[in-house]
Order: structure tokens, then C-alpha cells, then sequence
């Protein structure tokens, strides 16, 4: 069994709180937008991490970082980018071909800043977002996920919100 904490859209801001919210986790998956280089080092400093850079990173993260992860984690095959669309309609066109190549099991991305998680039954895939943590964009309240995956099976979601950003 894993356990995984997912995070997205810090954009350079790391709230302290994912220091507890994670402090049990495994690993730490974030879908992009870091917004910089200390963010992503604390959070190495402090789990394994799997990140991809977001649309907002500049060539420092994007040279440390891949567009995307394709993965497995026990027995789920994992995609991980930043920019992805929503279920049943993955309008960006990198996202939908890699869909298509890799056909994941969990789908997992960030950039909107909504958190959602979907049965996409079309892909046959679940669809994740944890939102966004950091202080920048429209979001009202920072999200993040956690989540475990034993064999095959992704299980005990909870969805973490806390306090309106400053």
C-alpha cells in the first residue's frame, strides 16, 4: 500500500500546513504550476516526490522536471501533467494523446484550480485535480488530496480544504 499526497498550483507559495496534511504520506505528487525552486525543495526535503512543471515554471523547473510522468504505483498505471481539461473533454491536445498512448488508470492534473475527481467511464479512468495550495489565482480556499492505492485499487479519498488564502 501507498499513500499519496497531491498537491497542485503552489505558485511559489508552500503553506506550512501540507507539512501535516502529508506528514504520513508516502509519497507527494504535485500536477505543476511549483513557482519556484525553494518550493520544490522543501518538498523534496521532505517525502518522495513526483513532479511535472506547470505553465507558469520557468526554464529552471522545467529543465529539473518533465511535462509529464507516466508511472506505476503498485498496480495503477499513473499520467501525471498539468494541464489536462476535464473529464470527458480534455480540450488540450497533448493531454488527450497521451491519454491515448499510455491509457492510464488514474489521470492526474492541475492548472484549473478546481478540485475534482471523476469516473471518466469513456477512458475508463479515474480523473483527479487537488486544486490549487498556493496564494495566486481566483480559488477561495486551498485543496489538496490524499489518497492511498493498494494493488489496484485507489481508496480512501479525502479531500483536504482549509483556510481562504490570504
Amino acid at each position: 500500500m501507498k499513500r499519496i499526497g497531491l498537491l497542485s498550483d503552489t505558485h511559489g507559495d508552500l503553506d506550512s500546513k501540507i507539512y501535516d496534511y502529508f506528514k504520513d504520506v508516502d509519497e507527494i505528487w504535485h500536477a505543476g504550476d511549483i513557482g519556484s525552486k525553494e518550493v520544490a525543495d522543501q518538498l523534496e526535503e521532505f517525502k518522495p516526490v513526483r513532479i511535472v512543471y506547470g505553465n507558469i515554471d520557468g526554464h529552471e523547473l522545467r529543465v529539473r522536471y518533465k511535462e509529464y510522468l507516466f508511472f506505476q504505483c503498485e498496480k495503477v498505471k499513473v499520467l501525471l501533467t498539468h494541464i489536462g481539461g476535464k473529464p470527458e473533454s480534455y480540450y488540450y491536445k497533448r493531454a488527450n494523446e497521451l491519454i491515448n498512448k499510455y491509457h492510464p488508470n488514474l489521470f492526474v492534473c492541475g492548472h484549473s484550480h478546481i478540485c475534482l475527481v471523476k469516473y471518466d467511464s469513456k477512458k475508463q479512468m479515474l480523473w483527479m485535480n487537488p486544486g490549487a495550495c498556493g496564494n495566486k489565482g481566483f480559488h477561495k480556499v486551498k485543496t489538496v488530496l490524499r489518497f492511498s492505492i493498494t494493488e489496484d485499487r485507489i481508496h480512501d479519498l479525502e479531500v483536504i480544504e482549509w483556510s481562504r488564502r490570504v
